[in-house]
């Protein structure tokens, strides 16, 4: 695989290593990685650079100053994420194209962007856990995605 045929879109990332996490994930499936909003850490973080170990090279990253200047620049459908609404993610349509926008770590997305999404996924949780990680709840949505669209043979 060479690129993915999604965008995935961190809107206020707090936590360094979990957006170096993610940068290595995108590296590994040629997926953009949009930064939207205030960032928790400098790009020049040494634990963000460390989880993202010497993949930064490879991932093709954006920063837009706040999320309409994201729209201004993308058109794309956008698959907002939820801890605590939505469709689960296993049976949500992915479609080539789509961004897949996560929120913060300690706030998730704002109210006003969930509000008004058509679209919102969720990741069912079975346990006493509250939500997953950031890095891993990008993972687990990005692959069900990649999954779905995977060619068939």
């Amino acid at each position: 695989m060479n690129s993915s045929p999604f965008q995935i879109v961190l809107v206020d990332p707090e936590i360094p290593p979990n957006t170096g996490n993610i940068a290595r994930t995108c590296a590994a499936t040629g997926t953009p990685l949009h930064l939207v909003g205030a960032l928790g850490f400098q790009l020049s973080d040494k634990y963000l650079k460390r989880a993202g170990l010497d993949y930064w090279e490879h991932v093709n990253l954006h920063y837009h100053p706040d999320f309409a200047s994201f729209r201004q620049q993308s058109q794309s459908r956008l698959v907002f994420t939820s801890a605590r609404r939505g469709q689960p993610v296993w049976d949500f349509t992915f479609a080539p194209g789509d961004c897949l926008v996560f929120g913060s770590e300690s706030q998730g997305l704002p109210a006003d962007l969930l509000d008004s999404a058509e679209n919102i996924v969720t990741i069912p949780i079975f346990g006493a856990v509250r939500s997953l990680n950031l890095a891993n709840a990008v993972a687990v949505i990005l692959f069900e995605g990649l999954r779905q669209l995977r060619p068939r043979q």
